[in-house]
């Protein structure tokens, strides 16, 4: 659907019909500052708005779905944005990529219903928004865990020399399932109005010396999803016992579960829309790429 937009005003009066399109972006992090712009330049909006504008001949200002760290990949970011220009599906793929560095690339496009109305009438949860829409995140952080650190690991996943445990992990992890208060995992700097989240799924696999952590929750607090690897690893190699996640969760106390696990094997996998949508979302029933080949 293509909204007219409409209000109070000859500057909305014209006429213009807006089209909010959707992007699946993917993008191995190592190279950049985080998702969010900054004034050095160097993030993943910096660059995708770079190439938005490069081919749309116009700037394009851009909404994730979620903002990652520094170093931190994504399997499939959603972006919208609002554009006059109208293109086909494969031109925002094809076109846009052609302006993107070999570390990010859109991997499919689509427009949504929209209609932009800055009045007393306008339904905001009528529209499509990457951030706000979402029900639900998929967040996998893969461990390398071996006694010698492997090279073809580095910045794909995290490493850990002494041996880990999974059964044990496994049975801390249940001790994250529910909606709780998870202050105790969240980061200084987190802005979120509040820690309560509800936690879906936590699934630990192992395929040799990889170990995949897969997280499902409703939302996630800055730091969040490392500082949980990092206590689940404490668990892991022996360091505490599987009942110190309940701990912690009771405490609120973030001074005293692990430090904040490195950035490098964090991966945001999906984000859970209304069907109403048809996002034509990655089929998350398998890991795309090497993790495909390491996790069958």
């Amino acid at each position: 659907m293509r909204a007219r937009r409409v209000g109070i005003g000859s500057d909305l009066d014209n006429g213009i019909e807006l089209k909010r399109i959707v992007l699946g972006v993917q993008y191995n992090g190592s190279p950049w500052s985080g998702w969010q712009t900054q004034p050095s330049g160097n993030t993943v909006q910096d660059v995708l708005e770079r190439a938005l504008a490069s081919f749309a001949k116009a700037p394009i200002a851009t909404t994730c779905a979620g903002r990652t760290d520094a170093g931190v990949h994504a399997l499939e970011q959603i972006v919208h944005f609002d554009t006059e220009l109208d293109r086909a599906a494969y031109s925002w793929v094809n076109g846009v990529n052609a302006f993107l560095p070999a570390s990010i690339a859109v991997q499919w496009a689509t427009e949504v219903p929209h209609e932009v109305r800055e009045d007393e009438l306008h339904d905001s949860q009528a529209d499509f928004h990457a951030r706000f829409s979402a029900y639900a995140r998929t967040y996998h952080y893969v461990v390398h865990n071996s006694a010698v650190r492997s090279p073809i690991w580095a910045e794909r996943a995290g490493w850990v020399f002494r041996p880990l445990d999974v059964d044990r992990m496994r049975a801390a992890a249940v001790h994250l399932i529910g909606e709780q208060d998870f202050t105790v995992f969240r980061a200084a700097s987190c802005q979120a109005k509040t820690p309560v989240k509800h936690m879906y799924e936590v699934q630990i696999r192992q395929q040799g010396d990889l170990i995949v952590f897969t997280l499902r929750a409703s939302a996630f607090l800055h730091h969040m999803v490392r500082n949980i690897v990092g206590s689940l690893i404490f668990v892991g190699t022996g360091r505490r016992e599987p009942p110190w996640i309940a701990e912690l969760l009771e405490s609120r106390d973030r001074s005293l579960s692990a430090p904040t696990f490195m950035p490098d094997g964090l991966y945001l996998a999906r984000i859970d829309y209304d069907k109403k949508w048809a996002l034509p979302q990655i089929d998350q029933g398998h890991f795309p790429g090497f993790l495909g080949i390491a996790l069958p």
